[in-house]
């Protein structure tokens, strides 16, 4: 099963888009956006960037926390990552965004 984008309003009323893997796994969180088309840019810049590991910015904070966020050409973050427990889960959460957010279709849950 392919990956795929929800797009969602928060409880504040902000628009966000979620990535996830075939499996359902999140893998991929936005930022909260005032206005849908801003959310949908996001979503595009995610299929652009994810392209390239460059723009993952990976992260360590602590013992048992590694992150990542995913920059767009501007060093804005488009994305970030879950909390994993090993280095490794999270460049395999990389992979998983790398290897799906391209082809995956969006499903809107705003209407």
């Amino acid at each position: 099963m392919a990956g795929r984008f929800e797009l969602y309003k928060d409880k504040a009323g902000e628009f966000r888009f979620r990535l996830k893997a075939g499996n359902g796994e999140i893998i991929l969180t936005s930022e909260g956006y005032k206005q849908r088309a801003s959310a949908v840019k996001g979503i595009e810049s995610v299929k652009k960037n994810s392209a390239s590991e460059a723009r993952f910015e990976k992260k360590a904070s602590g013992a048992d926390k590694f992150m990542f966020n995913l920059k767009a050409s501007n060093g804005q973050v488009v994305g970030s990552s879950q909390s994993y427990k090993t280095e490794s889960g999270r460049d395999n959460g990389v992979q998983s965004v790398m290897k799906n957010a391209a082809d995956a279709k969006v499903e809107d849950q705003t209407a």
